[in-house]
């Protein structure tokens, strides 16, 4: 979304993570994605990279406020939170705890944007930012694990958010151009 907010032409390759392409892995040795191969050659290797990229290139929504807390919540998000969501949606392959264990465990962070979003339409203000962009990935991730919980969920305030950004001219044109 960030790539696309900027306006920067991508070529947009689906990959089979069970088959990559050697190309890719030439160019990531790690071979995990979203990797993004600049036209000088420069590769940028992470989700949060490349969007700090797009949105330095054009930020036409001004979503770049690089505040602590902007920065401690993708964190928390990235590390913590996306831990637990793993486990959560693949709680067979961690059979150490209950998938409801693992549930309740990410909803920590889960309680936190509640809170914040019952105050604000975005989990840093009034106004989307790069916070907002790079969490409700996960966050959907996380909703479609089971969906007749998460309609229920406490996460009410989560979930409206959510719902506006999967609902989103700017959402429909990215998913619509992938296709």
């Amino acid at each position: 979304m960030a790539v696309f907010s900027a306006g920067i032409a991508v070529e947009v390759r689906e990959v089979d993570l069970k088959n990559k392409p050697a190309h890719l892995l030439a160019i990531s040795p790690k071979g995990t994605v979203p990797v993004l191969q600049l036209i000088n050659g420069d590769v940028l290797e992470e989700s949060l990279v490349i969007m700090n990229w797009a949105l330095a290139q054009a930020d036409p929504e001004h979503w770049l406020n690089a505040t602590d807390e902007v920065e401690n919540l993708i964190k928390w998000n990235d590390g913590e939170f996306k831990y637990y969501l793993d486990r959560y949606k693949y709680a067979d392959r961690y059979p150490e705890f209950t998938q409801v264990y693992y549930r309740d465990q990410a909803g920590e962070f889960l309680l936190v944007l509640e809170e914040r979003l019952t105050r604000n339409r975005y989990v840093c203000g009034q106004q989307a930012s790069i916070a907002d962009v790079a969490i409700f990935p996960f966050i959907r991730q996380f909703a479609s694990v089971d969906r007749e919980w998460w309609q229920h969920s406490p996460f009410q305030a989560v979930n409206n958010w959510l719902k506006s950004f999967i609902e989103s001219e700017l959402f429909a044109l990215v998913m619509k151009q992938r296709r």
